[in-house]
């Protein structure tokens, strides 16, 4: 199967989030499959290109149209022997040579430019995909330019839209066909919702399938609470609309082999080198050095939409506890003044670090105990596969993908792979970690078990993949 797939973003190439760790095993997941030819496109960042890891070749460049003004296309080409899948890499300094790669006042345009280049270079380089998989709003408008100026081109091509996170969608002004995307006059109403142009809403109007990724999270989606304004949308969708779960890049998130990490551990040496770990951790983060007390950890952006209010709210009733807390990342401005204001109170107990650090990340998923995930909403969540594949026990908010992948734990058959609460408040979340430190200093044997479990699960590619691709053969009629 021909599948060509189309992101913003991707590792270790570049990335700021969880799309782009699944823009990095997605692709090879499906390139280790028998039959497959696959290639990902991505925007030729400055930051890529002054990468010294990467060696690219350049294939041709050309000119395209955006409504009035015509713009270059330079196309690359990354030479690798490492990896299962091709790449290709879009290049215009004028919209990819930014720091950072998104938050511009002509984000409409880079990624417009974007989503008719990628078509553009297909055509070129004469590869007809069964399947183009588009991710986010920032290629969300491929499926709308291959209806409105490339159907003649890629006559059989399907495509699938992929939600990774309905909350950024891509608004622009109700002119953006006319000032920027130059397609026929009737894709303005395909464009259009409420006074503005919509580049998600159009991307699920306009694909053959849509997907997002988990199964819970599908459902979600159409209920307002959840969809912010495409509930109605996506109910339409109903038939084509796939929730297929994430799964995490195992030859990267490795305690046994991470370079990050001080002490390598499995899940037979776990309970010794991750309390070596713990030790490591507590050392460089300036914690008190004390091998009992449960050190809790959060890797994550300091956004609302994450519990970072829960956080905020519970944190001085838990530091009564017997427990260490230790939070790294960076985000809204409220949230780092807040924590780093309270962790003052509880030297050597609390700590926030405001970085993004990928080194540091690794070693605090392996020296923690606990994993806190409190999200009010959560498309799917890796950091909780990360955690319990480094035997770190979560305890999350039971919303979308983390409903779906962290069994709420059971004292009687110790079945299960964390602690769960329901309601989004203080007062559960708060519950939810005291019921996880119980079993840490009740019964240590039972939570090393636990732990040992969750190191077993298989949070992989290798599932995941198999639902992708029987999705594209649904979708591209391929038995």
């Amino acid at each position: 199967m021909k599948i060509a797939m189309a992101a913003s973003e991707a590792a270790p190439f570049l990335k700021t989030g969880g799309l782009g760790d699944v823009m990095q095993a997605l692709p090879e997941a499906l390139g280790n499959m028998p039959g497959n030819e696959v290639c990902l496109f991505l925007p030729y960042y400055g930051q890529i290109k002054r990468d010294t890891r990467w060696d690219c070749e350049f294939i041709t460049s050309f000119a395209i149209q955006l409504a009035w003004r015509q713009c270059h296309v330079g196309l690359f080409r990354l030479k690798s022997k490492s990896i299962h899948y091709q790449v290709y890499l879009v290049d215009n300094e004028q919209y990819f040579d930014r720091t950072p790669i998104y938050g511009h006042l002509d984000d409409g345009e880079r990624f417009a430019y974007f989503s008719k280049a990628v078509l553009a270079c297909l055509n070129f380089l004469d590869f007809k995909p069964d399947i183009i998989q588009c991710n986010d709003w920032q290629t969300a408008l491929i499926p709308v330019v291959l209806h409105g100026e490339f159907r003649g081109s890629f006559p059989y091509t399907k495509t699938v839209f992929t939600i990774h996170n309905i909350e950024y969608q891509g608004w622009a002004n109700s002119n953006f066909n006319y000032d920027v995307l130059g397609l026929p006059a009737s894709f303005t109403e395909t464009l259009r919702y409420g006074d503005a142009s919509n580049f998600m809403k159009a991307a699920i109007v306009s694909a053959d399938a849509v997907s997002t990724v988990s199964e819970t999270y599908a459902r979600e989606l159409q209920y307002p609470y959840y969809s912010h304004g495409m509930s109605e949308v996506l109910i339409q969708r109903a038939g084509t609309f796939f929730g297929i779960t994430n799964g995490i890049d195992v030859s990267v998130f490795d305690p046994s082999k991470s370079p990050n990490l001080p002490f390598h551990y499995t899940t037979d040496t776990m309970v010794a080198q991750k309390a070596q770990n713990k030790r490591a951790l507590q050392e460089e983060l300036g914690l008190n050095q004390d091998p009992d007390v449960p050190l809790y950890v959060m890797v994550s952006r300091l956004a609302g939409h994450k519990g970072i209010d829960l956080l905020c709210y519970i944190c001085h009733s838990l530091m009564t506890r017997p427990v260490q807390l230790a939070i790294v990342g960076t985000g809204e401005a409220q949230y780092e003044q807040a924590l780093t204001s309270i962790s003052r109170q509880y030297g050597g107990r609390m700590v926030v670090r405001l970085a993004f650090d990928p080194g540091l990340a690794d070693r605090v998923y392996a020296g923690a105990d606990g994993y806190l995930m409190p999200s009010r909403s959560e498309p799917c969540g890796l950091s909780q596969l990360i955690a319990m594949h480094y035997g770190t026990i979560p305890v999350v908010h039971a919303t979308g993908g983390l409903q779906d992948t962290v069994i709420p734990y059971d004292p009687t058959t110790g079945e299960g792979r964390g602690f769960t609460f329901q309601s989004y408040n203080g007062e559960d979340f708060l519950d939810a970690i005291d019921r996880s430190m119980s079993l840490y200093y009740d019964d240590r044997e039972n939570w090393n078990k636990l732990a040992q479990n969750d190191m077993n699960v298989d949070v992989s590619w290798e599932t995941p993949g198999q639902s992708y691709m029987e999705m594209f053969k649904k979708v591209a009629g391929i038995s």
